[in-house]
């Protein structure tokens, strides 16, 4: 089974709300969806809840593929000024020097790929597999079928994103890099054996790729990043904790960005990035996105279907 987009194959299903689910309250599974989106582990979870782990477990992955299903029927038809491209290094039941040769591609190193828009702060597109052409491609044509136009666009210095974005936007998007330069400090004679390599930036480049970019930077989204990890207890560095299924693991980032667009109220914006975009006019409860990634049904203005937009060049369509 190759790595694709784990989004992909939820898109135009319905979630299905039997199973171990149904056997709870809505106040329960508020209450177990609230801990997981908060940082909370499962384990910590099960004891404040008194629900056992393996329930919250699999209603996690439930919700988290409902969620996949909900972003794509809402995060289309995008207007973005600017966009920023990164990968958040994670992985899935052992690390990279324990993986073995027959091995699927789902277990090991698991690198994150999220496109964020710098200006509503919202977490337009993400995908969940091998740091390789392939799926840098795949991501970057899935960013070109959410948002209308030609948005400028900043990724780090990986090199795959050159061709992906030219590909992705037929050329006609400005498209700058940012390539930081760091040094890792060597273990000294004096460490132990749990010593934890720390890197040092030592210089910043930013170039521009194709087109005029009037703004080269990859902020936002290394900001983003950083609350990536502190909201979901297996990608917390230094800790325990970690995704022991490929399946678990994209439904716990389904979860997460479907919450920070819809449930999240941004501290700058002080709105939703779903509002910021004109996605919904409210900002979601946690029972709101529990009902929906269950049932697949959406009340309020997020419930319209959203006009078919055409890109007019020159004055003709």
């Amino acid at each position: 089974m190759g790595v694709a987009r784990y989004q992909a194959s939820f898109y135009g299903l319905r979630p299905n709300a039997g199973c171990v689910v149904s056997v709870l309250s809505e106040d329960q599974k508020c209450a177990v969806i609230s801990a997981l989106t908060e940082g909370v582990s499962i384990r910590a979870t099960e004891r404040l809840t008194g629900i056992h782990r393996d329930t919250i477990m699999r209603l996690g992955v439930k919700i988290g593929e409902g969620c996949a299903v909900l972003h794509g029927r809402l995060m289309v038809n995008l207007h973005c000024s600017r966009i920023e491209l990164d990968e958040v290094w994670s992985f899935v039941k052992k690390k990279k020097r324990n993986v073995k040769a027959e091995d699927p591609d789902t277990v090991g190193d698991q690198f994150i790929f999220m496109a964020m828009d710098s200006t509503g702060k919202a977490i337009l597109s993400w995908l969940i597999g091998k740091r390789n052409t392939r799926n840098t491609i795949t991501f970057c044509e899935d960013v070109r079928r959410r948002v209308l136009g030609n948005p400028e666009i900043s990724t780090d210095g990986f090199a795959p994103y050159i061709r992906a974005v030219d590909e992705a936007f037929d050329g006609t998007a400005s498209h700058g890099i940012v390539d930081k330069q760091e040094v890792v400090i060597a273990k000294g004679p004096d460490a132990g054996p749990s010593y934890y390599a720390k890197q040092v930036l030592v210089k910043v480049e930013r170039t521009a790729i194709s087109g005029n970019p009037n703004h080269i930077s990859t902020s936002y989204i290394e900001r983003q990043n950083l609350t990536l990890r502190m909201s979901q207890r297996r990608l917390t560095r230094l800790s325990n904790g970690f995704s022991k299924k490929y399946e678990n693991h994209c439904a716990a980032i389904a979860l997460y960005a479907f919450h920070y667009n819809f449930c999240r109220v941004h501290e700058s914006l002080r709105i939703t990035p779903a509002m910021q975009l004109g996605i919904t006019d409210h900002v979601w409860s946690v029972s709101e996105l529990v009902n929906a990634a269950l049932t697949g049904e959406i009340q309020g203005r997020a419930d319209q279907v959203k006009r078919e937009f055409r890109v007019v060049q020159g004055g003709k369509a």
